[in-house]
This record gives structure tokens, sequence and C-alpha cells, in this order.
């Protein structure tokens, strides 16, 4: 057993960090909370606004701030923006306050998903494919270096991922304080 507070959801966009999250946390009797979703809350505008206006990197410093307080609770079940693991202060309070896993889909299964998303400033270009590919190749050894628990959702259903996952997480985590 690996004992944390919350449970946290890494992995790229579209392997169902929102979707799976949501289920999960009512099957598990926890909060759930979007950190993209809490960032736009607190600005009073859209990811795709704020990267308009301030850039990535004007994000990033948003998103560090709000992940850190989400962290600080308890009993929630947290959904991380897909590009949260690139900053190693994120990584750390990951780790430090929250039992990680990592939600795996293919570069297929992606665009299959995100086909009528456009929503995502990322991917604002005709070279999707290629993007996801790029970002994969540098992403995915952050996710796997914070990952408690890998769960491959390709194929999978919100519904059925949440339950599998549900049933995983019996014998991985358990809910809990952190040791001083």
């Amino acid at each position: 057993m690996n004992p944390a507070p919350n449970l946290v959801l890494v992995g790229p966009m579209g392997a169902g960090k929102t979707s799976i999250g949501r289920r999960l946390a009512d099957a598990l009797g926890l909060a759930f909370v979007d950190a993209d979703r809490d960032v736009e809350l607190r600005t009073g505008a859209a990811v795709g606004t704020i990267f308009e206006c301030e850039g990535e990197a004007g994000f990033r410093a948003r998103e560090r701030l709000a992940l850190a307080e989400l962290l600080a609770g308890d009993g929630r079940v947290i959904s991380t923006g897909g590009g949260a693991i690139l900053d190693a202060g994120n990584r750390e309070a990951m780790q430090a306050r929250g039992f990680v896993v990592h939600l795996q889909v293919s570069v297929d299964g992606q665009l299959q998903r995100l086909a009528r998303d456009r929503s995502r400033p990322l991917l604002q270009r005709d070279d999707r494919a290629e993007v996801l590919q790029a970002m994969s190749a540098f992403r995915t050894p952050l996710y796997l270096q914070v990952a408690d628990l890998c769960f491959d959702t390709e194929g999978l259903s919100s519904a059925d991922a949440a339950s599998a996952l549900a049933r995983l997480l019996e014998g991985r985590w358990q809910r809990g304080a952190v040791a001083a």
C-alpha cells in the first residue's frame, strides 16, 4: 500500500483524465477537481485565452499555483493538465501529496478522441499527429517518473476505465496522511 492524501491523474490530452477522474471520484467517494478548470475559475478566463494573452509560460505559472493549493488539500481526485509534469516543482508536489496514476493512450487514440476538439491551444495546428508525437516523446518519461501506477485507457469507455482503475487501486493506494 502506498498511502497518500490525494489521487492524481497525469497523462497526455485525450487520455481521459477528466472523464475517468469524475467517475473514479464518484466510485471512491472523493471530491473531483480538474486543475485546468480550477485555473479558469481563478482567472475568469478560458485556458485558450490565457495562452493567447500570457503565452504558455503565463499559463504554466498559474497552473503551478493552482496545483500547489489543490494538492495541499485532502481526499481529492485531481485531474492535471497534460503539461503539468513539465515543471519539476509540480512533479515533486504530486509525488509528495498524491498517489499518481499515469493514464496512457496512443497518439492514434488521442487523435480519435480529440478529432472534434478545438479548445486545446497546443493543437490549433494542421499537423496534430506530429505535435502529439513530439509531446509524447518528451513528456512520457516525465509521466513515468512520477507515476505510482500506469493504466492504459486505449479502447475503454470512461465508465469501464474508471471501474477497472478503482479495482486496481484497491490493492495499491490507501488514502492517508503523508508522514511529515
